[in-house]
């Protein structure tokens, strides 16, 4: 496991994370799920999947992977406009399969050491390395170009009410076991999988 010189810290700013979630994220998303049918869901989904496409095929790229790459601009290319921006997935019934990288990836391929594990407000878990990879994905991120204010952090809150709903259904740990330690743990060996991959 990458090193939690933090802890004290980061358990604190967990348990506020939690609050967070308790009375405003996830009845946001609860609310979202209940007026959202399932399909819709789904394609809210994949229209923001297809708006990270753009961030994958560059770190694919990076990674030495160009057919990857390749395969990532002509689904990004594909679901944008066959696929009506993404809301529908063209390309993976055309047998482009979907990947997801990002440039905290890259940075542990090219052996960067992960640094401290940190847990933001709002933001959760990630480590000194992934939140600089982090940084330069959303630099580069399509919806950062948008220039009018609003709109733009309007898709943000979408992104972060849809990715809270896909989790509404997923099983939480035991209420006796330390959370911050099973949270941690799962989230440093998932980095770890993502990179070796």
């Amino acid at each position: 496991m990458g090193p939690d010189p933090l802890e004290p810290v980061n358990r604190q700013l967990q348990a506020f994370n939690n609050g967070a979630d308790k009375v405003l994220i996830k009845p946001l998303a609860m609310g979202y799920a209940a007026v959202m049918p399932n399909p819709g869901e789904r394609a809210v989904q994949r229209f923001f999947s297809n708006l990270a496409e753009p961030n994958t095929a560059a770190n694919q790229l990076l990674q030495g992977r160009p057919a990857l790459a390749l395969n990532d601009a002509g689904r990004f290319l594909i679901n944008s406009t066959v696929g009506l921006l993404g809301f529908f997935d063209v390309a993976q019934n055309m047998g482009l399969a979907r990947h997801s990288e990002d440039f905290g990836q890259t940075l542990g391929l090219w052996g960067m050491p992960t640094g401290p594990y940190i847990v933001f407000p709002f933001r959760g878990p990630t480590t000194l390395r992934d939140f600089a990879g982090g940084y330069a994905d959303t630099v580069a991120s399509i919806p950062l170009t948008i220039e009018h204010v609003p709109t733009r952090n309007s898709l943000f809150a979408l992104q972060i009410v849809t990715l809270r709903a896909s989790l509404l259904n997923t099983p939480q740990p035991p209420a006796a076991s330390d959370r911050y330690t099973l949270f941690r743990d799962f989230y440093l060996q998932r980095r770890q999988a993502q990179v070796q991959q």
